[in-house]
């Protein structure tokens, strides 16, 4: 926090950003001290990205100052805001994955020789890495990193760079939970030795935890600022979506019906960068959501895209309401009722540069009442369902005819879960459905998933996050290396410790 009068790291003072004719962020007021750690809350569109993307570089303001170390500055590019010691570690890290780490670290940097010396350039990137306790190869290639290790190699770019100031946006929603404990130790360190940081999250319980202050934005607005000893969860959520939490119920299937999938003996050999599947065997019944447990990387997305009919099973049988569906495409899977959700908005579930109703048009483009005949799509009767999915899942959009890639996060997986769940599916393959969601945002989605099981629907619910499992699943499946370890009948009888056990690779007969 300041010391005597000295002036903050960096300040904003009535910011205003207009995109289309809209307000991203107006009038808005922040600051950061030395050796603090400020949050930067807000439901998904509330104009946290965009504020950071202004004071690292990469956005102009339309109005508004900004002072850096008491002067008034003026930033054209993301290199003019880290030369004034300000530098961004983005949500999607933007690293060449071919190059080793300490290519990355000078890749772009001002004043690089003609003869690079690696041997220096390794020696800084190793003493960086000890001091913030930063763990990474300087001479490995960024491809052959885990994502957590790839995170760290962004935080030590700017720190090689000098930066005073950290931004951080949503750093921990593709860390393991022992990767985020690493991480806000580092972060300690960073806040010891003078650094500021400002942290961009959903995660109320973690903010709590690592913040000093949060700043809470609502429709690119500044609702108030708040220091942590005043705050509690239930104030900052209320300050983010403007009301209370519903908290509704999420009671357990009084009485699940027969099976609508059922697995038996799945294999899939693997390769590349996908894991294999070994004799996987289960049931999905109807009228409940079976959560499927597991630390990153244990072949969850290949289960659901096996499932989805993306990839094909190298083996096995996939029954779906008594009829053999395996070896049949993802379109067949489609028709037959099976929806899919993935965990990739924008690459595997949404088209970026296709505006809404084109992304409306991709399941059912081929048939009625969307087609006419084999060639023709109706695209009066798509306008007209996507703007009833607009409005009916609150999805905020400038324009049906706006690309999808204009949407923030909780936007683009509201027009997912819309478009995937219209048509009423027998099964619903939910990967990660809250993943980088605001609370708001997230309590929505919990809430279709929840009336579609109660409509009869079968939900596959695949997540990391154990208490979400353990508060919407009818039973919980654990899987660990491709296989299943075994399923919880009755999550609320259980440990997490007895879960974690099971998601290290004991089966569940002996993680008693």
């Amino acid at each position: 926090m300041r010391t005597g009068h000295s002036p903050p790291l960096v300040s904003m003072s009535g910011v205003d950003k207009i995109f289309f004719g809209m307000y991203a962020n107006k009038g808005v007021d922040f600051d950061l001290e030395s050796g603090e750690v400020h949050a930067l809350l807000g439901e998904n569109g509330a104009g946290k990205t965009t504020l950071m993307n202004i004071l690292a570089g990469i956005y102009s303001p339309d109005a508004g100052t900004i002072y850096a170390g008491g002067r008034e500055v003026s930033f054209r590019s993301p290199r003019d805001a880290i030369s004034a010691g300000i530098g961004m570690v983005h949500q999607h890290f933007m690293l060449a994955p071919v190059l080793t780490v300490w290519e990355n670290m000078i890749l772009g940097q001002d004043g690089v020789p003609f003869v690079l010396d690696r041997r220096r350039t390794v020696s800084q990137i190793k003493e960086l890495s000890e001091r913030y306790a930063l763990s990474v190869d300087p001479e490995a290639r960024v491809t052959s990193l885990s994502i957590g290790e790839q995170q760290r190699v962004e935080i030590l770019k700017m720190l090689y760079r000098g930066t005073k100031v950290l931004i951080l946006d949503e750093p921990t929603s593709v860390l393991t939970p022992q990767e985020a404990r690493d991480f806000f130790a580092a972060v300690r360190m960073m806040t010891a030795a003078g650094h500021g940081i400002v942290l961009i999250s959903h995660k109320i319980d973690e903010i709590l935890s690592a913040a000093g202050r949060m700043t809470v934005l609502r429709r690119g607005e500044r609702v108030g600022t708040i220091a942590a000893r005043d705050a509690d969860k239930e104030t900052l959520a209320e300050m983010m979506v403007g009301r209370a939490l519903r908290h509704f119920p999420k009671r357990r299937a009084e009485a699940p019906g027969p099976p609508v999938l059922s697995c038996r003996g799945i294999n899939l050999k693997g390769g590349g960068d996908s894991k294999p599947l070994s004799d996987v065997t289960f049931e999905l019944r109807e009228k409940e959501i079976l959560g499927v447990a597991g630390v990153a990387g244990n072949s969850q997305g290949e289960l659901c895209e096996v499932l989805a009919g993306i990839r094909r099973a190298d083996s096995g049988e996939m029954i779906l309401r008594e009829r053999s569906v395996a070896g049949l495409g993802a379109r067949e899977f489609i028709e037959l009722g099976i929806s899919y959700i993935p965990i990739d908005r924008k690459g595997v579930g949404l088209v970026p540069n296709m505006n809404l109703c084109e992304n409306v048009a991709l399941k059912r483009y081929w048939r009625k009442p969307a087609a006419y005949g084999k060639v023709l799509i109706d695209w009066e009767y798509i306008a007209a369902l996507t703007g009833e999915l607009v409005g009916s899942y609150g999805v905020q959009t400038l324009s049906l005819e706006s690309p999808v890639r204009l949407l923030s996060g909780g936007n683009l997986q509201k027009l997912m879960l819309a478009r995937e769940l219209s048509g009423s599916p027998s099964v619903i393959l939910a990967m990660h459905p809250v993943w980088g969601l605001d609370v708001g945002a997230a309590e929505f989605v919990h809430e279709r998933l929840t009336e579609e099981r109660d409509r009869g629907a079968g939900v596959l619910l695949v997540s990391e996050d154990l208490d979400e499992l353990l508060d919407m699943s009818d039973r919980i499946m654990v899987m660990s290396r491709g296989r299943i370890m075994g399923v919880i009948e009755r999550p609320d009888a259980v440990s997490k410790e007895w879960i974690g056990l099971m998601m290290a690779g004991v089966p569940a007969e002996k993680a008693v």
